[in-house]
């Protein structure tokens, strides 16, 4: 069919997400389902011109992704829809009911894609793998990348592609790749099958490309400005992008013939049947767009939408590097310059102008508007007119207000505090103070003043204490405040009373209990727990007391035979002793010949968990990586362990969530040291679903955070591609926007290391 495809306007908007909209998946001429960060999937009937919503499918635990629908049947009058979730699942659900009706286990990281086969689901994750499942079980599945896949699509043919961060695109056959596509230089985040010409490809690299099917590029688009996330086409020969940069794009030939500007990211964008276009977007909102002059919004509509949309690029606009809405307003012009050339930028309406000082006349000239490129985040900072690569917010206390100190690398930081000082009228005395605040924040480690220099007050060279004599190359590595984290955090403080307390009650509980006497300590069991306890408590003697063979049996033995409700001081004892050097030798060799530590696990993570169980023992894991000789287990073991435990970070007990965050954190720093990439990605993914958790406490979304910061910036350029993958960048926006403070530095550190890269 034909389509008018430059005058795509506002159809109508569907609200009902509480965040991120993430997928849409256009289910024939029934209806719409879409998927989002809020963890839900939701189902959109037509209704007359508009959509409404029908049905929400609960049961992700993290953000849902991929979408697909499967035609209804005898069994399934209204079909079903399949979800794919970063908690690792894939969902089918009856769309009649509400009902989820399989769950599809097996991946260990995101799953990223869904595509049908002949009755069989098609699944590709971040673990690099594709899985194909028949009647609800796992029939086949092969390492298909070496980087997370993003993407998976079926061909007429039969065939099916992916698309990878590690840029390529592969074709499929069984488990034969016929062809590799080559091309693109970033991640392939989304494919779309174009009728009779090949695959198309959208990029983190900003493009998207037309490939036959013989590895051949036949057609690039560029235009997007940020990473392009989505892209679909249409019979009418149309194809519709999404961007980061606000903007969902429709290309006819290879040319953008018109841009549909969204207050925030547009993550998916897919044609309707009729030719519509359906776009999702961050603010929470879906949108459908159309060229049907009979199925426009009403007038009312649209002046909604085109002013939430103004305020939106109000709001975000830079000009000169600075925000829009920060500017000041014409009034700023009543206020004289203080030398000839000054330059001020003001608001004028949606735009900054610049104006400069004309002493002569005693007035402001207009110069013109200033304008940033299209990367506004990459501008840099102005300061009276004057571009900078920094400019600091100086707080120097007392009641002041804040002063902004300029700095641009090429500068002498001395030279460039003198001048500020002086500027600012403050005491030389703090001359050192603000050299050491530049060359923090600037990234200039490794400066060495030049022994040209003289000080402008004294005629001597600058005294820079401890420095070296010769000039050197200067850093500009980014100096981070929180990552990378180097070694383990332990849980080392305990109330050995309490915990001898408690084991010798629950003994006696059990000697009263007819039934479960058999289970208790005789009194000399009960005098040797005392006898480790005492040991344990005398910290100051750890390099010279020594346990038995005997002495961690007998912890071992209670944790085996106790009933599960009386395990947790037994546990908490176990805790301190693997932080006891000879203890940690002795549980060694029992963990080595008998995996009683998985045991454990296994018993307290099974429904219905014990709070108090939990606690200690992720604590005690958590103790483990204190003590190199148990980094094989750890690492063997990784998943099993991160897995029964994966669901504390969303407990109501805070010291859980801070412990399992601590759990975490450990993993990354272990995995890095052992270049575990599987790890790492697994890692990752359980750290950002801590962070993404609005109800976690800040100390335990600060620990994740570290870790998801930590791993990019040791990991390697993979690791750092695949956090980007998982959209860590709003995460970080999100931290570093953070009322608390050391959740805000650890944001402003990701975010610091993403522009690195």
């Amino acid at each position: 069919m034909e389509t008018n495809s430059n005058d795509y306007k506002l159809r109508c908007e569907l609200t009902g997400h509480e965040d991120d909209v993430r997928g849409i998946c256009v289910c024939g001429n029934v209806g719409i389902a879409t998927s989002s960060r809020d963890r839900t999937v939701r189902f959109w009937n037509l209704d007359g011109r508009k959509y409404e919503q029908s049905k929400i499918l609960l049961g992700h635990t993290s953000f849902v992704g991929p979408l697909a629908w499967i035609s209804p049947d005898e069994q399934y009058p209204e079909g079903r829809i399949v979800s794919g979730g970063m908690d690792t699942f894939v969902f089918v659900w009856d769309l009649r009911t509400g009902e989820r009706v399989q769950t599809l286990k097996g991946h260990q990281q995101q799953v990223t894609g869904i595509a049908l086969d002949s009755g069989d689901i098609v699944s590709s994750s971040v673990d690099c793998t594709l899985r194909r499942w028949r009647n609800g079980q796992v029939v086949e599945f092969w390492g298909a990348h070496n980087a997370a896949i993003q993407s998976v699509i079926k061909l007429p043919s039969g065939e099916l592609v992916t698309g990878s961060s590690d840029a390529t695109l592969k074709l499929w056959r069984g488990k034969s790749c016929l062809k590799t596509f080559s091309g693109h230089t970033d991640t392939v985040r989304s494919l779309s099958v174009m009728s009779d010409l090949g695959v198309l490809s959208a990029s983190h690299d900003g493009s998207i490309r037309l490939w036959a099917l013989s590895g051949q590029t036949l057609m690039e688009m560029v235009g997007h400005t940020s990473i392009v996330y989505s892209v679909d086409s249409h019979a009418s020969g149309l194809v519709v992008s999404g961007s980061e940069d606000c903007s969902a794009k429709i290309w006819k030939d290879g040319i953008c013939v018109q841009s549909i500007e969204h207050p925030g990211c547009v993550w998916d964008a897919k044609f309707l049947e009729n030719g519509d276009i359906v776009t999702a977007c961050s603010d929470g909102v879906l949108r459908v767009w159309t060229a049907d002059q009979e199925r426009i919004a009403e007038p009312q509509e649209l002046e909604s939408f085109a002013s939430r949309l103004s305020q939106y690029k109000l709001k975000s606009k830079r000009v000169g590097g600075l925000k829009l809405e920060e500017l000041p307003g014409m009034e700023a012009l009543q206020i004289p310059g203080t030398s000839n050339g000054q330059t001020k930028v003001i608001r004028e309406g949606d735009n900054g102008v610049a104006y400069s000082w004309n002493s002569k006349d005693y007035k402001w000239d207009k110069i013109g508007e200033v304008v940033d490129g299209p990367d506004d985040s990459r501008g840099k900072p102005v300061l009276d007119g004057a571009e900078y690569d920094f400019v600091f917010d100086v707080d120097i206390g007392d009641g002041e207000p804040i002063r902004k100190l300029p700095y641009n690398l090429s500068d002498d930081p001395y030279t460039t505090a003198d001048n500020w000082l002086l500027k600012e009228n403050l005491p030389l005395v703090y001359r050192q103070q603000v050299v050491d605040f530049i060359l923090q924040n600037s990234g200039k480690t490794n400066f060495v003043v030049d022994p040209s220099f003289r000080d402008p007050y004294t005629g001597s060279s600058a005294y820079v204490p401890g420095g070296p004599s010769n000039v050197s190359a200067e850093s500009h590595k980014p100096v981070f405040k929180h990552i990378p984290k180097k070694g383990a955090l332990v849980f080392d403080v305990a109330q050995f009373d309490g915990i001898l307390k408690k084991i010798v009650e629950f003994n006696n509980g059990l000697l009263a209990d007819s039934d479960k006497k058999n289970y208790a300590l005789p009194e000399i069991e009960v005098s040797r727990l005392g006898t480790l306890v005492k040991i344990l408590k005398d910290t100051s003697h750890y390099h010279s007391t020594k346990f038995t063979d005997s002495d961690v049996v007998l912890l071992l033995n209670l944790l085996r035979s106790w009933p599960c409700e009386l395990l947790f001081p037994v546990i908490d004892t176990l805790r301190m002793t693997v932080l006891h050097p000879d203890g940690a030798i002795m549980l060694l060799k029992l963990v080595d010949s008998d995996d009683i530590l998985l045991e454990l696990i296994q018993k307290v993570t099974t429904p219905p968990a014990i709070g108090a169980n939990l606690l200690t023992s992720i604590r005690l894991i958590a103790n483990l990586f204190k003590n190199s000789g148990y980094y094989d287990w750890l690492q063997k073991r990784r998943s099993e362990i991160i897995d029964a435990y994966s669901s504390c970070y969303s407990t109501a007990n805070k010291a859980v969530q801070l412990s399992f965050s601590t759990l975490i954190l450990n993993y990354a720093v272990l995995l890095i040291e052992k270049k575990d990439f599987d790890g790492q990605c697994q890692v990752l993914s359980a750290a950002i679903e801590i962070a993404e958790e609005e109800s976690l406490e800040a100390d335990s979304k600060f620990r994740a955070l570290v870790a998801i910061g930590s791993l990019m910036i040791e990991g390697g350029d993979d690791m750092k591609r695949t956090a980007l993958d998982f959209d860590v960048k709003s995460i970080a926006q999100k931290a570093s926007a953070s009322k608390d403070a050391k959740i805000a530095e650890v944001g402003a550190d990701i975010e610091l290391l993403i522009k690195d890269r």
